[in-house]
Order: structure tokens, then sequence, then C-alpha cells
């Protein structure tokens, strides 16, 4: 895990690519709605500095999340620890479908830069993006962070410098070759009234969009370098300011130029055909462009399966999402997160424009809660100056709240109310995932005076192993069937991936059943299957071939079937394995749950 944790350097592209990307279609989100009523084009300016305000309210309120809750988890954990469980889940599931969406709307947005540079490529989009999802995102973040930072890290620095050289030759022309701006055909007092108004806000809305990912830092703090709080906090303040720049400037010159929308090519092509022409300059930009769009989805690959991880060892998902693989990452969060955004890119057909009618309600709403939480916590610390942190944070949280109405208001018809609908039944199914989770830990739970209970006295003549997790009250009924059927021996072994937790059920082992050696079998690459089956061979090998072997597999039933979904199916595979390899017989010894 040490060797995993990266620098500020390689932190900022991993954590921020998502919102630094975001200049690649944030205010042409802006002129779509704008230009409906050409005289509301005047605003244009007015919408990105209320958007580059609201970034620095939010950037700093999360700097103050990150040296409350270094240990990650954002959103999540700090409502967990100052506003209670609903909150906590809210804000989760908000983060959970904010993330999917980050991932379906870079990735179209990738495609549609690309195709702006090469229409021949516009009827294969939808091939474009779920390769680029499955076999770049997914593969390379199974891989590992280091693996998937060296990948990832130069594109982003090489996009940013794309994107200012762009914003510095447009300048250049602008003030020092005196261009000529773009004809202006609307009038100079645009009517204002109650139809103006809500197009106002929904152009802001959408704007808005540039500052998903925000939170991907405070998600993933336990990732960065010593100081981790403060490296992740200074990488905070950069990725902000860099992307007040981009989108400052780039709006800037789409407002002198008199930019508009035009079908098929993205505004920002437009802007870099503009300022350098449709030479090489141009399509290196927009293949730039393309690529970092596309790795901006990589934000949420570190952002949702950490989330998850949290809310896994909470008992709110299933606790498989907890688990990293073997190359350290949660491979299981990394997989649903690619199923779930294929799902929106084929059901939305790729289309931005359609996707960006669901985006930042989730993102705006944890944003909300993770700032109200933070006030809660300077008043209850009251720590030096808490009472200037405490009023950071209540301005984020008051401001933020607005967007999210501002966002629900304006984008409801248009799609939002599939996250409105979806946060809810989310929280439900959190909820009913922990209920199961208390209802089996009850049922497992085992005690010196249940063991003695359940245990009768062992006869018997062969050779039986039973794998041991932890145990429980299905190791025991595993262990009492085993002395039913008169073993000659038995084996119980625990695969060791972690030394201390293994220390605890070898004593607990020792304290419970003494008589039977726990055989530790150490696992330093997380894997259980190998190890058990290496076992299993070397013991057939040294018993005589007519001796037998019993593997006995304590697992417990669950009374439901959607249960089991919560559940590794360890015992299954194990099972398979074994009996494609081994000449032994293989056993499961059930303990039926009541509820």
């Amino acid at each position: 895990m040490e060797s995993e944790r990266i620098p500020k350097w390689k932190a900022l592209p991993i954590f921020s690519s998502d919102a630094l990307s975001s200049v690649g279609y944030g205010p042409e989100q802006i002129a779509l709605i704008l230009v409906s009523i050409p005289a509301l084009y005047a605003y244009f300016g007015a919408v990105v500095v209320a958007i580059i305000i609201l970034l620095g309210i939010v950037a700093l309120s999360y700097s103050q999340v990150i040296k409350a809750n270094p240990g990650g988890g954002g959103s999540y954990a700090i409502a967990m620890k100052y506003l209670g469980v609903y909150p906590a889940l809210v804000a989760g599931a908000s983060l959970f479908s904010d993330y999917i969406l980050t991932v379906a709307v870079s990735i179209s947005s990738g495609t549609a830069a690309i195709i702006s540079a090469f229409p021949i490529l516009a009827p294969y989009h939808l091939y474009l993006d779920i390769f680029v999802l499955v076999f770049v995102l997914m593969i390379f973040n199974l891989r590992g962070v280091q693996e998937a930072s060296t990948m990832f890290v130069w594109p982003t620095y090489i996009f940013l410098g794309a994107v200012f050289l762009t914003i510095f030759s447009g300048l250049y022309q602008v003030f020092i070759l005196n261009a000529t701006p773009g004809v202006v055909a609307v009038s100079d007092s645009p009517p204002m009234g109650m139809f103006t108004v809500l197009l106002l806000l929904r152009a802001f809305a959408n704007g808005c969009s540039s500052m998903t990912g925000v939170e991907a830092i405070a998600d993933g703090v336990p990732l960065f370098k010593a100081p981790q709080e403060r490296n992740a906090m200074i990488t905070t303040g950069i990725m902000a300011a860099i992307l007040a720049c981009m989108l400052g400037g780039i709006s800037y010159l789409i407002i002198y130029f008199h930019l508009l929308p035009v079908e098929g090519v993205t505004l920002m092509s437009e802007l870099v055909q503009h300022v350098f022409g449709r030479n090489i300059i141009f399509y290196f930009i927009q293949v730039m462009t393309m690529i970092i769009l596309y790795l901006a989805a990589n934000t949420a690959y570190n952002g949702l399966p950490p989330l998850l991880s949290f809310m896994a060892r909470d008992g709110y998902v299933p606790r498989y999402f907890g688990n990293r693989g073997e190359r350290l990452s949660f491979s299981n969060g990394i997989v649903l997160l690619t199923i779930g955004a294929a799902i929106l890119i084929l059901g939305f057909n790729g289309n931005v424009e359609h996707l960006i009618s669901l985006y930042a309600v989730g993102v705006f709403l944890s944003f909300t809660i993770a700032q109200t939480a933070m006030v809660i916590h300077w008043h209850k610390t009251r720590e030096h100056n808490w009472k200037i942190y405490a009023l950071i944070n209540g301005t984020g949280a008051v401001v933020t709240t607005f967007v999210v109405i501002i966002v629900l208001i304006t984008k409801f018809i248009y799609g939002a109310w599939i996250i409105c609908l979806l946060i809810p039944v989310l929280v439900y199914l959190f909820i009913k995932v922990h209920k199961h989770y208390n209802d089996v830990r009850d049922q497992l739970v085992l005690t010196s005076e249940g063991y003695k209970e359940t245990m009768v006295p062992a006869l018997g003549r062969h050779i039986v192993v039973i794998p041991v997790a932890s145990p429980t009250q299905a190791v025991a009924r595993a262990m009492r069937y085993a002395k039913m059927i008169r073993p000659y021996k038995i084996y119980a072994v625990h695969v060791c991936t972690d030394v201390a937790r293994g220390e605890k059920v070898k004593k607990l082992w020792e304290d419970l059943e003494p008589s039977v050696q726990l055989v530790m079998i150490p696992s330093p690459y997380r894997q259980l299957t190998d190890p058990l089956i290496r076992f299993l061979y070397r013991l057939r090998r040294r018993v005589g071939p007519q001796d037998a072997i019993t593997v006995l597999i304590p697992e417990f039933e669950p009374k439901k079937l959607w249960h089991r979904l919560l559940h590794n199916q360890s015992g299954s595979i194990l099972r398979l394995r074994i009996l494609n390899y081994l000449d032994v017989v293989v056993s499961t010894v059930p303990l039926k749950f009541k509820r």
C-alpha cells in the first residue's frame, strides 16, 4: 500500500482530470441554452463568472473537509460522523449516481471531440465509447493506481498545455494583433421575464457540470504521499485555480469572437479552429481533448471504488466492494462502475446533451451535505479560528443548497427526475443491505458457551479438512459434523491474508477448539483458493492412496435468494476448483438462516 501512494504532481491529473477536462464541454452547455434566445448571449460572461465564484467557494470548503477528515470518504464519511446515517446514505447515493454519470459524460464528450475533427467516425461513436470504457479505463484501473497514474498523467499535462496555448494565442490576437471581434447581431438590452430567468438559471445549472469531480480529492486522501492532508489540500487549490483560469479564458474568447454552437462540431473545436486554423495544431489539440475527456472518467474510477469500500466497511453495500484485488485496487467497484456507465451510454445513445440533463444534481447535493456536516464539526471541536472555518463551510452549504434548487427546477423535466427517483431507491437498498448484514451477524456470532453446546465427542477414522475464515456458527456446525463422521484427523486451515487478523483468528480458535490445530497458510497476495489447493495437493501426496480426504466447506444459506448477491461466493468457487483438480471429497455443511 505504501508503494501505491502518489505525489501531488501525479495526484493532480489522477483526481482532477474530470474537473479540468470539463472545459471541453462546460462552456458549450451554457451556450446551447443561451442561444435559444439570441439576446441572452450577452449574459454568457455573467454566468461564467458566477460559476467561477461558486468553484472557489466549493474548493475552499472541500479543503476544510480534507482537514477535518483526512481518512478519506469525503461527503459520506463526514456526514456519517456528524449528521447521522440517512444524510450520509443520501451523500453516498448522490456520489454513486454522479460518478457513473461522470464516466458516461466524459467518454461521450471525448468521442464528440474526435468526431468534430474526423466526421467519418460519427456512425461508430457507440463502438468507440464502449471500447474506451472497457479496454482502456477498466483494464488499466484494474492494474492498480501506480500503473493507471503512469498511463494517465502525461496526457493530462499535455492537454493543459494545449488549452493554455489556445488561450494565450487567442489573447495575443485580441490584445496585440487587435483581432476583429465577432459580429453580435443581438440587442444590448435582453428582455427579462420569468421564462428568461429560467433559461439563465438552466444555463448556469448546465455550466455547473464543470465542477463535478471537485470532491474526488477529498474521497482519495489516503492515496496521497505523506503529509497526506497537506498534499491533498494543496492539490485541491491548484486544481481550482487551473480550472478557473481555463474556464475564464476559454469563455472570454468564445464571447469575443462570438462563437455559437454548430451541429456536429464542439464549441471548443470551433475556438481552436478560429485561433489556429484547420492545421496540424488544430488536429493535435482535438486529439488531446479527446484523450483528456476519455481520461476524465478516470476521476470516477479513483472516487467511486474507495467510496464503496467505506460503505462496505459500514455494511451498506455488499462486503466484497471493500476487498482489494491482487494489484491493490478495489476491483469489484471498478467493474460495477464500468457496467453502470455502459448502460447509461447505450441507453442515451452517447448523447452528451441528454446525459448532461442528469448531471450535477447528485454532486451538488453531496456538496451541501458535506458543508453542513463541517459546520457541525467546527462547532463541536472549536479549534483555533473555528468561527472562520464554520463561516466558510456555512457559506458553501447555503450557496450549494441554492444551486441544488436551481438544478432541480431547471433540469427536472429534462431528466433530473431520474436522479431524484434513483437516490431514494439507492438509499432504501443501502438500508436493506445493512439490515441483512446485521441479521447475519446476529446468527453467526459464536461464544465459548455456544461452541461447547454445539460440540459432541468426536469419533472417526478418515482425514477431514475444514477451511476457516473466522470461527463462526457455520464453522462450529462443520466441526460438529466432522466429528460425527469419525475422522482419523481433522485439519482446520486458515488462509492468512492479513497478519494481525490472522493472529486474532488463531488466538480465538485456540480458546474455542484447542484439540484441533489451526493450520495457518500465509497468502501475501490475498489469494484464497490457490494456497488451500496447494495444501490439499501436498496432503494428498503424503497420505496413502486408500485414504480418503474430505473437505468440509462451512456455508450459511440466507433465507431470501437476493441475499446471496450480498456475499462472496468463495465456497462455490472453492468447491469447483477442488473438484476439478484434486482426488478429494468436497461437502458443504449448510447453516440455514431464519431471516
